[in-house]
């Protein structure tokens, strides 16, 4: 079970963003607009007019999607971290950083497709009002990325879940 750079630089780079973004959701009304806490989350004065599962209307209005994937991403870090953790700190637990890593990068992939899904079934109801260029940069690439690089996560992660089932399978011999 290999420690790769990339996915810990992906861990590092990642989980603030994510704590910030679900720190944001969590936080409304204080995080928006006029609340006391708005200084932190400026940039989704923006966002929100981009993608308005983030804006006034839909949290007033009490629509729970964004807080539902905030606490998500609480979850999805809290594996990151522990990959981070077991990779870099307490080197003597390889495979439960695999499992860790693994686990958080499918329920990010899992998330973000659950997130893609609702806006296309929903006739792009939160983001649909944008131009193709703006929808592209700010919507469509993030979310890309997401994707490709959890499912390559995975791979690496599952490659070495199953490489590590097989030496433990024919190690026990085949009369037991």
């Amino acid at each position: 079970m290999a420690s790769r750079w990339w996915i810990s630089g992906w861990y590092l780079l990642t989980a603030p963003l994510m704590l910030w973004d679900a720190g944001y959701c969590l936080m409304r009304p204080r995080s928006m607009v006029g609340g006391d806490l708005h200084w932190i989350w400026q940039f989704y004065e923006f966002y929100g007019n981009v993608d308005h599962v983030y804006g006034v209307k839909a949290f007033e209005d009490g629509e729970g999607f964004a807080n539902a994937a905030a606490v998500l991403n609480v979850v999805e870090n809290l594996f990151a971290i522990l990959y981070l953790w077991f990779t870099h700190a307490c080197h003597s637990s390889p495979e439960l950083a695999t499992i860790a890593g693994y686990t958080g990068s499918a329920m990010t992939l899992a998330k973000t497709l659950l997130y893609v899904s609702q806006e296309y079934y929903c006739g792009f109801c939160a983001i649909g009002h944008n131009t193709l260029s703006g929808m592209l940069f700010y919507w469509i690439l993030p979310n890309v990325a997401w994707l490709i690089v959890s499912a390559l996560i995975m791979y690496c992660l599952g490659s070495d879940i199953l490489l590590s089932l097989r030496r433990t399978s024919s190690s026990r011999g085949k009369c037991e």
